[in-house]
């Protein structure tokens, strides 16, 4: 794992983990736009512009920022053998102090799904936070209905906590979500997150 002040990258079995840069635009937005009808159920609506190069720059910039102010880890997944991206990875809203924690938020491109990539950059991420960032707990929440990322989740090691009512608006709508955590130190049972 390397990382510099502008520059973060995890490295795992099939993938590197690295942050967006302006020269990802093109196949960002073609995975993104090719991937509409499997992502937009989930995540909120997107914005007018959401896949032009102007909102994708914002991006790029937000995201050198957060990792200089160790605020999020927004990462890009890429699959090793050919450099294709796959799909994305954060770790946001990372908090300081007494807290120690942050949360995970992500997505797949449709041609990637169920293929084993997204457990293995959950894995990296909570581990690379857990012993490089020194957190202490990594939450997510996902849609009830939303199986596939409830079971992903707890493959990795993330406990049910509850849920949350009205937690985010998802596809235009407020919606419940249930949620979820891995601890550091977890003393809820087995887990094999580091």
């Amino acid at each position: 794992m390397l990382l510099s002040k502008r520059k973060l990258r995890i490295e795992t079995e099939r993938m590197t983990l690295r942050t967006p840069t302006h020269s990802d635009f093109r196949t960002w937005a073609a995975l993104r736009a090719s991937s509409i009808e499997h992502l937009t159920p989930w995540e909120p609506s997107w914005s007018n512009d959401h896949l032009t190069r102007k909102a994708f720059t914002n991006r790029v910039y937000w995201a050198q920022k957060s990792v200089t102010n160790g605020t999020a880890l927004p990462l890009f997944m890429f699959q090793r053998s050919d450099d294709f991206l796959l799909g994305a990875i954060t770790l946001d809203n990372v908090r300081r102090g007494p807290a120690q924690a942050g949360t995970l938020g992500y997505w797949i491109g449709q041609s990637h799904a169920r293929q084993g990539y997204m457990k293995e950059a959950i894995k990296a991420v909570v581990h690379y936070a857990f012993t490089r960032e020194d957190l202490s707990r990594i939450e997510a929440a996902c849609l009830p209905e939303n199986n596939a990322s409830r079971k992903l989740l707890e493959s990795c090691g993330f406990k049910y906590e509850g849920v949350a009512q009205s937690y985010l608006q998802i596809d235009g709508r407020w919606r419940t979500h249930v949620l979820y955590a891995a601890l550091r130190m977890d003393r809820r049972g087995k887990t094999d997150v580091g």
